[in-house]
């Protein structure tokens, strides 16, 4: 069945989806001379559940059509061990609820955003949004403004402020400081604008599956049940892509350590950001910190960071330098903005780039609204959180098949063309704000007692649970946990420096 314009309906619109992310992910070609491939692995996919949320844009299908495709990468590392197929099955509903901040607190509430977060009107008729959670956005775009940081200020003195000043050149201003904008554009606006047309030009999943250096140990393998068991994860992310892909990677057995610089904390994103994993934090700029960090990077198998270009570079570890420090590594690296263009290095958030692209503008207009209107949950950050996991987990079965490392480069900008040329089928049901079904289980994070909803995603034989809730921002020691990695028995073979 089809829509309009010969676009999928219905259960097939997720569907439709899911091969071409599939695709974009390198899963429709074989993976070596063995009796499972990556089609055997999509083929197996289903989507139940009628209801979505509604929107310009088809959120719903295109959560449950991300979250398969890292079910349908799972499927295929199983079977690349034991020549099955395993089925995959998910609840578009519930995938929906995994695009939110996901965890239900039990007898607390959670942080507050900020204040000044939000859109403005501009002089000359725009509008622009500021993302300003972070005291180092807020102090930028304060300055930006003219207001000082330091000085009590109110939204109605940003406002007061934004409105002298015109659209383009106060995003260009808050750019070139610390601070994180974008401007309302339409999406023919953004077409013609030099990143727009970057963008359009970049795949939506970037791999280089022939550079890597040759993994040395080539022990490991996944187990039944717990197919990233004995997996390394080195997560340099923040909110809310990078977390997303390592969470899910975390669920399936792989042990995640997340490092951040002292003093960092995060407390709207702390049960997204850190969920599943330890975490620890290291001054790279110190001699000691970077030899603890460069041992961690030699003992693991995935590093995921959303570093802008060159920052790593200055540290002496250049994509090159990590490749052979760590021989057989898979690196997933994200941008906001894209990976070409004049904005490539900008700061940027999924709400950012909905403004940027025309997705926010397009919403206003299909909702008859005056003001900006984002999608209904953050489909850039987690869809890309998703598609990142499901690349590394990729990388691990090419690795596992021809010990070869690989490196894979996503971004929101890319994701946002993907999902802008999809439309909601006519007639869905209003999924609303019922409240989804929950898993039982109360569990202790690092802000107080939560509840998840039930997993989303269902890969036969290899259930999706989580061995712990998540740390408090720098709790953990910088080390991996002894004698859970391959590596603890090669020893002689670590290269440290």
């Amino acid at each position: 069945m089809t829509g309009q314009g010969g676009r999928p309906a219905g259960d097939d619109l997720a569907a439709a989806m899911f091969g071409g992310l599939w695709a974009a992910l390198g899963g429709t070609e074989a993976t070596g001379a063995q009796p499972n491939d990556g089609a055997a692995a999509g083929a197996g996919v289903r989507f139940s559940g009628q209801r979505a949320l509604p929107s310009r844009f088809a959120v719903t299908d295109f959560a449950a059509a991300t979250l398969a495709a890292v079910g349908a990468a799972v499927a295929e590392l199983v079977g690349s061990a034991d020549g099955g197929h395993p089925a995959v099955e998910v609840d578009k509903e519930l995938a929906t609820e995994w695009c939110k901040p996901t965890a239900r607190t039990v007898g607390w509430a959670p942080p507050g955003a900020s204040t000044f977060t939000g859109a403005y009107p501009t002089r000359d008729g725009r509008w622009i949004r500021f993302q300003m959670n972070y005291a180092r956005q807020r102090a930028g775009t304060l300055a930006a403004l003219g207001l000082d940081p330091a000085a009590a200020a109110d939204r109605q003195a940003v406002a007061r402020a934004v409105s002298q000043r015109d659209g383009a050149e106060l995003e260009e201003a808050v750019a070139a400081g610390t601070g994180a904008a974008a401007l309302c554009r339409t999406a023919a606006e953004w077409a013609e604008h030099p990143q727009g047309r970057a963008v359009a030009t970049e795949p939506l999943v970037a791999a280089d599956c022939e550079q890597g250096t040759n993994d040395r140990s080539g022990r490991w393998a996944p187990l039944p049940g717990r197919p990233l068991s004995g997996i390394r994860v080195l997560d340099l992310t923040r909110v809310l892509a990078g977390p997303t892909a390592t969470r899910y990677l975390a669920s399936y057995g792989a042990e995640v350590l997340r490092v951040d610089p002292p003093g960092f904390g995060e407390p709207r994103g702390t049960l997204v950001a850190t969920f599943g994993k330890r975490c620890t934090t290291l001054d790279l700029h110190t001699t000691e910190g970077l030899e603890q960090f460069t041992r961690l990077l030699t003992e693991c198998d995935i590093l995921v960071h959303g570093f802008r270009a060159g920052v790593m570079d200055r540290f002496g570890l250049d994509p090159r330098t990590r490749a052979l420090l760590r021989p057989g590594l898979i690196e997933v690296s994200l941008r906001a903005y894209g990976w070409t263009g004049p904005w490539t290095g900008r700061r940027g958030f999924d709400t950012l780039v909905e403004m940027a692209n025309g997705m926010a503008a397009a919403g206003m207009t299909w909702a008859g609204a005056d003001t900006p209107v984002l999608m209904p949950i953050q489909a850039l950050d987690f869809g890309t959180g998703h598609l990142a996991a499901a690349a590394a987990i990729r990388g691990l079965t090419r690795r596992l098949l021809t010990g070869q490392g690989s490196s894979w480069r996503l971004s929101l900008a890319a994701t946002g063309n993907f999902l802008a040329s999809f439309r909601p089928p006519p007639g869905q049901q209003d999924l609303g704000d019922a409240e989804p079904p929950l898993d039982p289980l109360i569990r202790a994070s690092a802000l107080g007692p939560i509840r998840l909803p039930r997993p989303a995603l269902a890969v036969a034989g290899a259930p999706q649970y989580w061995d712990r809730s998540g740390d408090g921002y720098g709790t953990s020691v910088p080390r991996w946990t002894p004698g859970s990695h391959v590596s603890d028995l090669l020893r002689s073979d670590v290269l440290l420096i």
